[in-house]
């Protein structure tokens, strides 16, 4: 039994009122107090429903979408998508929000209080074994990866909320204060709110990347309007509900599922103050555009390892580079893209360990699974180019899963390795060939002498994301989450660092509370002058 904060049935339409009570959390999973829906019971004979939130009520639409099952493909969510001339009330809501935000440290401070206790009792939920599976399961309906993998999701979830209970909330908005030229003055320095933002996150990490950044907006002050890929969004809105199960005020947040044209739309007339976007770089480029530069875009990553001359623990290196490529099927924007070895390890069992590594991965335990944005076809195309390059080679994969009911809308391909020399990657007919991301599983391996080193650097400079890195160069790069020694690798971003790209004005970070406050919120400062005025002071020549 557990003294929660709970709030009514849950219902399209419905304001959700929060009120105390006790609950039982030991029931099965379809009476956990938020939820609306059974993760395991969603098929095309019960559809799951996504439904909006605006202005604080869960809202239906005129347009109702249906997802496949990227597993077997039967219809098995309904989502209400939001249509461009049902944008109003979302425009609307954001309008009541002021610039300076829902709080800030001369407004509502007790609301940094607030967002405190949120966090302790969400966090307190996610740590429940029946709300954490719930989440899992559900996170691997819709974007399929090992239970492992989803529930890692979920767990760092839980840790971020736990960083952010009781005071550490208001600790973000910590200001400083400097002496100034003479008594009575002093400057201070603040965290201050932009007031009406927007969430744009995308489909691989459905809980994850909306939570931390959603709560980062909130934390500071802003009113968030979140849009997560409506592939996965079904995650995110029971999420919504347990977070109003935990106090949330229902109109801080909007919700809305809707197209991408739709979106821009939205955000072209509600004008948010800023807008945090996490996906593709073609997307990420034309929001800068459109938006004025308003904009913190945590976008594509073509990550890479550098493996150096000293060859050890081979089994273990094998193993991170299998992760880092493969695991989440590829889809991770951190994932690694090319691995460049040096030639000392050519003559060891890494490629052969690796091989092994990924034949062992198979769809019954989603350790390999559906690519949501390539289908099987474009990726096999792509290997096909890259196989034309002179010298290279298929080194495992390159094939369609075996007995597989995924859609042909998506992906099904094994793990694939493909070796191109490093000369032919360098070349300018190939060099965008090769470095193209494929947001899946798919990695390019390529081979360095130790005197082709400044190769490697050069390959390096020329690539336009810099999203994450497993390196021993670390002067000569700028990738912005970047793992150095033994046991680097690309994935696997914990609560505990900061993830973000470098090298970019617009770049986001996410996790820290030094993303927080660079995303979230800008500087202000106040300067106090009280005087006193000196006894003998007269009216000064003009100057």
């Amino acid at each position: 039994m557990y003294r929660v904060v709970a709030s009514r049935a849950f219902r399209a339409g419905a304001p959700q009122k929060a009120f105390g009570c006790w609950c039982n959390l030991s029931r099965s999973a379809h009476t956990l107090p938020f939820a609306t829906l059974e993760a395991d019971e969603i098929s095309g004979s019960k559809p799951g429903e996504v439904y909006n939130l605006v202005q604080g009520k869960w809202t239906g639409s005129s347009n109702w979408s249906t997802l496949l099952d990227p597993l077997n493909g039967e219809q098995f969510i309904r989502i209400a998508e939001v249509g461009e001339k049902e944008i109003q009330p979302f425009v609307e809501s954001l309008s009541k929000c002021p610039k300076h935000g829902l709080h800030n440290p001369f407004k509502s401070p007790e609301r940094y209080l607030l967002y405190g206790d949120i966090s302790t009792k969400a966090a307190h939920m996610l740590s429940l074994p029946k709300v954490s599976n719930f989440f899992t399961r559900l996170i691997q309906r819709v974007s399929p990866k090992s239970y492992q993998q989803a529930l890692g999701e979920v767990q760092v979830t839980q840790k971020f909320l736990e960083n952010f209970c009781g005071d550490q909330v208001r600790f973000l908005a910590r200001s400083f204060a400097v002496p100034g030229n003479h008594l009575g003055q002093q400057s201070h320095g603040y965290r201050w709110p932009y007031g009406p933002v927007a969430i744009i996150t995308p489909f691989n990490f459905p809980l994850e990347i909306p939570v931390l950044q959603l709560m980062g907006a909130l934390y500071m002050g802003n009113k968030p309007i979140l849009k997560v890929d409506s592939k996965v969004s079904i995650v995110m809105e029971q999420m919504m509900r347990l977070l109003h199960y935990c106090g949330l005020p229902v109109e801080d947040v909007d919700f809305i599922n809707s197209d991408g044209k739709t979106m821009n739309k939205l955000l072209m007339e509600a004008n948010p103050r800023m807008t945090l976007f996490t996906g593709s770089s073609r997307v990420a480029e034309k929001l800068a555009v459109d938006l004025k530069g308003r904009v913190k875009l945590e976008d594509a990553g073509f990550d890479w390892k550098i493996l150096g001359p000293d060859v050890n623990e081979v089994d273990y290196v094998s193993w991170v580079c299998d992760q880092d490529a493969y695991a989440c099927s590829g889809q991770k924007c951190s994932a690694q893209s090319v691995l460049f070895m040096h030639e000392n390890w050519s003559s060891t069992s890494l490629l052969s360990k690796m091989k092994d590594l990924a034949d062992r991965r198979k769809l019954e335990d989603l350790t390999v699974g559906p690519v949501l944005t390539f289908t099987t076809e474009a990726m096999l195309e792509h290997m096909n180019k890259l196989l034309k390059v002179p010298g290279s080679k298929l080194l495992f994969g390159g094939e369609e899963l075996k007995n597989h009911s995924i859609p042909s809308i998506y992906g099904a391909l094994k793990p694939t390795a493909i070796f191109v020399p490093l000369e032919e990657i360098l070349k300018d007919g190939n060099y965008e060939l090769v470095t193209r991301e494929i947001f899946g599983p798919f990695q390019i391996v390529t081979e360095y002498k130790q005197d082709q080193l400044p190769l490697v650097l050069n390959a390096l400079e020329r690539m336009h994301a810099h999203l994450t890195a497993a390196v021993e160069v670390i002067g000569n790069t700028v990738n912005g989450t970047t793992y150095a020694g033994l046991r680097a690798r690309t994935t696997g971003a914990p609560q505990n660092h900061w993830f973000g790209p470098s090298g970019d004005p617009r770049g986001a970070g996410i996790g820290t509370p030094e993303a927080i406050k660079l995303v979230w919120s800008s500087h202000r400062e106040i300067i106090y002058d009280y005087g006193p005025i000196p006894g003998n002071w007269e009216i000064p020549p003009s100057t």
